[in-house]
């Protein structure tokens, strides 16, 4: 059984690695959704993600897929097929720093599914954080608008998706090896797009398939390295520097598309970061308190 050690350094010097990793992953499969649907790209993502386990799980056969939680390894991978699949649906209609913006609403999401799934308290201060982050999200796509694209709302769906990944990762960190928490989520996107994928396929050239291929390794890249940060550090220690990925996505968006980030764009991004991390403050409040006291004395974050 994998111990869970205490390096928040190393925690965070991992998330900032994955998220140039993720960034490029997002930055190509934005440009593949010219010429193929979104989830052929999220399938052909899955299959590289499994072929590039399989020396991996080879080599811990046949226990690799012996977990204490399968029924939430499971579910970790429905989260994350949906964040990818919804993520790149809306990456084809929208501005990439627009979207990464959108969503980053997911620490909010992870707030509230924090009482259902890890019976977490949450107190004004952190719900008043999350409405503020929601706030910024409507700042961000501004419904009822000109600008207002329909697509913006696959982000916020991704971003659901993507926190509920969040919530099934942390409560098995520690539980399961990594190799079992990636190969339960290969197969899971993989055995769920193969049964969607007919339906839209369309033939891919050598360059798409290339690109394809490329989007599989950074986005497995990053996928691992974000489950060996969790070991080393809290959510909370984490998510600030997740923040680093609306960086690269607005640099390459730049280089590749063109891409300027207008005023409303960045004042929403802003908005959402913001409150991302004061819940994260809140956060290290309310488990520096939890460690103090008693349990039975656990305060309201």
């Amino acid at each position: 059984m994998p111990a869970r050690a205490d390096h928040p350094l190393r925690g965070i010097g991992l998330i900032v690695a994955s998220t140039v990793f993720l960034a490029c992953s997002d930055a190509l499969a934005k440009y593949l959704s010219l010429t193929l649907p979104a989830i052929e790209i999220a399938w052909i993502r899955f299959l590289v993600f499994f072929i590039i386990l399989i020396p991996m799980m080879a080599r811990t056969s046949p226990n690799v897929f012996r977990s204490t939680r399968p029924g939430l390894q499971v579910w970790r991978g429905v989260g994350l097929v949906s964040s990818s699949l919804f993520f790149i649906s809306g990456l084809r209609f929208l501005p990439i720093a627009e979207a990464s913006a959108t969503g980053f609403v997911a620490p909010l999401f992870v707030t509230a599914l924090s009482i259902f799934f890890l019976s977490e308290k949450v107190g004004i201060r952190r719900w008043a954080a999350t409405v503020v982050g929601l706030m910024g999200v409507l700042i961000v796509v501004r419904p009822g608008s000109s600008a207002f694209h329909p697509a913006a709302i696959f982000p916020i769906v991704s971003a659901l998706g993507w926190a509920s990944t969040l919530i099934m990762t942390r409560m098995i960190s520690g539980k399961d090896r990594a190799i079992t928490t990636m190969a339960y989520s290969a197969i899971t996107g993989l055995c769920l797009l193969t049964a969607l994928v007919p339906f839209v396929w369309v033939d891919p050239s050598w360059r798409d398939i290339f690109l394809a291929v490329c989007i599989g390794i950074a986005s497995t890249a990053g996928q691992w390295i974000v489950v060996l940060a969790f070991r080393y550090a809290d959510a909370s220690v984490l998510a600030p520097f997740s923040y680093s990925q609306l960086v690269w996505v607005t640099i390459l968006g730049f280089f590749m598309f063109g891409e300027v980030p207008d005023l409303w764009t960045v004042t929403g991004a802003a908005v959402i970061i913001g409150s991302g991390l004061y819940t994260a403050h809140r956060e290290r409040i309310r488990r520096s308190q939890l460690l103090a006291l008693p349990a039975e004395l656990s305060p309201n974050a």
